[in-house]
């Protein structure tokens, strides 16, 4: 029987069927032409439907969707999806109705970083640390080859721990997030804010003074380019995110750190700055041993996770 895992984004609607191993036997994508929750159930059931039938297959034994946003333990609840504007949608639940059988519903974090451990970076060690900073920051962290989940269903979260009281607003409604900060969003925008004030010659420059062409890389090649206003804030996100890594370093104490996400992955220098705040800030005994690790799944790694959580 078919393992299936889903990937909700804001854009789509992604559907896999994975074997045991966590490799993808077939995957189909919908668009969410509407973000409404029945559209957006029917977009996911629609997907689910092609990637059965591409892998030739009706049954299912387990379904996993992996969806970005807060999920209240495992009553299958979004409590908080940015992307999709909800509050409180019992999403789980409308899916194994439309379904027919039960759904899991995890935070797309958590289910990237169960696909690393499972069938990625982190195969052969049992207590990890992942973090994928992309449009937000994302983080999970697996002990003793268990995913913790904590009383509420947001342990090991990273985005939302606080970095500047009463700072600037981030999407899940509170003020002062890391994710408001060094998530690839936020990044941007901070960015824009710095063309409109006209202080920061080489983002100009670089953008041709239209913000829409603004991205992370933006920020990270006009600091490199000597614009010190640029720098400014450069150094100050990637201070935030170094810290926030070290600290849960020494905190949990992981035997592999993995790093990913668009952000990361483009941004090189941004990359640098985190390993090196880890060796810098984290507590000595915390980082003996510690490996630290690219994802190796990219896009796959939510999906697969998702399916091999079901």
């Amino acid at each position: 029987m078919a393992r299936l895992g889903i990937d909700l984004g804001g854009t789509f609607a992604r559907a896999a069927v994975v074997d045991e191993q966590g490799k993808i036997i077939a995957a189909n994508k919908v668009a969410l032409e509407e973000r409404t929750p029945p559209a957006v159930v029917e977009a996911i059931a629609q997907a689910a439907q092609h990637a059965l039938k591409d892998a030739g297959t009706n049954e299912v034994r387990t379904c996993g969707v992996g969806a970005a946003g807060q999920i209240q333990g495992d009553s299958g609840v979004m409590a908080v999806a940015p992307n999709l504007g909800w509050r409180n949608v019992p999403l789980g639940s409308l899916l194994s109705q439309r379904l027919g059988h039960s759904v899991r519903l995890v935070n797309d974090l958590r289910a990237a970083a169960w696909g690393e451990f499972r069938a990625g970076a982190g195969r052969g060690s049992l207590d990890m640390y992942t973090v994928f900073v992309g449009s937000g920051v994302g983080s999970a962290a697996i002990a003793n080859g268990k995913l913790i989940q904590g009383g509420g269903g947001v342990a090991g979260e990273l985005g939302h721990t606080k970095v500047v009281p009463d700072g600037r607003l981030c999407g899940c409604g509170e003020r002062g997030c890391l994710e408001a900060y060094a998530g690839g969003h936020n990044i941007i925008a901070q960015t824009r804010e710095l063309l409109a004030s006209g202080k920061a010659p080489m983002v100009r420059e670089l953008t041709g003074g239209n913000p829409d062409m603004v991205t992370p890389v933006t920020l990270e090649q006009a600091a490199e380019k000597g614009d010190a206003v640029a720098r400014e804030l450069y150094e100050r996100i990637g201070l935030f995110l170094a810290l926030a890594v070290a600290n849960q370093v020494t905190v949990l104490n992981p035997a592999r750190l993995i790093l990913g996400g668009g952000v990361l992955t483009h941004c090189p220098g941004l990359r640098r700055r985190v390993v090196e705040g880890v060796q810098q800030y984290s507590s000595r005994t915390s980082r003996e041993g510690l490996l630290i690790t690219e994802a190796e799944l990219g896009d796959d790694s939510g999906i697969i996770g998702a399916a091999l959580l079901g």
